[in-house]
């Protein structure tokens, strides 16, 4: 069984102590070897040619951005970012996504080796997904052991009939590895009346709000993490907090979020399987959705249930992704009517918005 090659690069002795420790315990992974600092993990990639990199944010000589920035252009490779969870953190590892990164995962300020034991399996997990990643064939690794998955029955039932009470089209979104980068092009195409925008992006809490604000600056759209209640209207983009599930509901007189504390579906919160569940239940032939990049499946079944509704569905094809997961798993289900370009959704989406409701729809009970 080929291992995935791994170089750990952080400016602190402890974290690369505890970092490599940990990976090694996974048998599907192989640490090769470590670096303190940019200078010395470019000597090292060169020596060692790992299938991964993990890189720290902020190190001396050269920061992670930068390293990340060079490497990106000389040989393009896996990098799962280690980012702080602070509000600087959050903004640099957008930029890392934005710069080619493929994946990141959090550490605190304190209580290192507790945290890294309680995220092994999350942790290893990307820098094995990560290296699948890559553009050339790889042999299959061991999964880790894992806790049950859990549907979306486990926030909202499945509605036996659908409703499309608002009159106007709304378009959903889900994505995961490689979101943010593609949720910005498909923003930045849009224009400032365009249809609104609800979007579930795997993201952690303290990420959320930052990245809304950064496609605030980068869409003519009006763009917000979303709060529990508000109402949804047109020119305005909805991004799910990292902490809670995001549906879309009706309330006797328009659209509005709602935020659900619910347990993790398929091993995420958000859940796009919740977010397209509801629009299912709430929105049905008026709805319009695409699944983006992302690994695992999370959304494939729910957009399934939105077709089935008579809602318009597509998937980011496997070329323009960065990981084709979902949409891949979308499109073995049959759940997608078309298999796009990233730079071709934007104006399919607003195409199909201004195409006619189908007229068959059924309202919810």
């Amino acid at each position: 069984m080929e291992r995935v090659r791994v170089l750990v690069v952080d400016d602190s002795a402890l974290v690369r102590k505890l970092l490599s420790t940990m990976l090694s315990c996974d048998p599907g992974i192989e640490v090769v070897g470590t670096a303190a600092d940019p200078l010395i993990a470019r000597e090292k990639i060169k020596q060692l040619n790992p299938d991964v990199l993990t890189l720290d944010v902020e190190m001396p000589r050269m920061d992670g951005i930068t390293f990340l920035e060079n490497l990106m252009r000389l040989r393009p490779m896996p990098v799962v970012m280690v980012s702080s969870l602070t509000q600087e953190g959050a903004e640099v590892t957008l930029r890392a996504l934005e710069l080619g990164a493929v994946d990141f995962f959090t550490k605190p300020s304190t209580d290192l080796a507790a945290t890294f034991a309680e995220g092994a399996q999350e942790i290893c997990s990307k820098v094995k997904l990560a290296a699948l990643a890559r553009p050339r064939q790889r042999t299959a690794v061991r999964k880790l052991d894992v806790p049950p998955r859990l549907s979306a029955d486990a926030v909202l039932p499945r509605a036996q009939t659908a409703g499309t009470r608002g009159g106007s089209p709304i378009i959903a979104i889900g994505a995961s590895t490689g979101g943010t980068e593609a949720i910005r092009v498909v923003l930045e195409a849009m224009p400032p009346d365009a249809p609104p925008i609800v979007i579930t992006q795997h993201i952690p809490a303290a990420f959320s709000g930052p990245f809304a604000a950064r496609m605030d600056t980068c869409s003519a759209m009006r763009v917000c993490e979303a709060r529990d209640g508000q109402p949804i209207q047109q020119g305005h983009a909805y991004i799910a907090p990292g902490s809670q599930h995001l549906l879309v509901m009706w309330d006797g007189a328009k659209y509005v979020c709602r935020l659900h504390n619910g347990p993790p579906v398929n091993r995420h919160k958000p859940s796009v399987d919740v977010l397209f569940r509801s629009m299912a239940a709430s929105v049905g032939r008026a709805g319009i959705a695409a699944l983006l990049t992302g690994m695992g499946d999370d959304g494939a079944r729910g957009l399934l249930e939105l077709q089935q509704t008579g809602a318009r569905t597509l998937v980011q094809d496997e070329e323009s992704s960065v990981v084709w997961g979902m949409p891949g798993a979308a499109w073995k289900l049959g759940a997608a009517g078309e298999k796009l370009p990233l730079d071709h959704i934007a104006a399919r989406l607003l195409a199909l918005a201004n195409q006619p409701i189908p007229r068959a729809a059924v309202p919810a009970n």
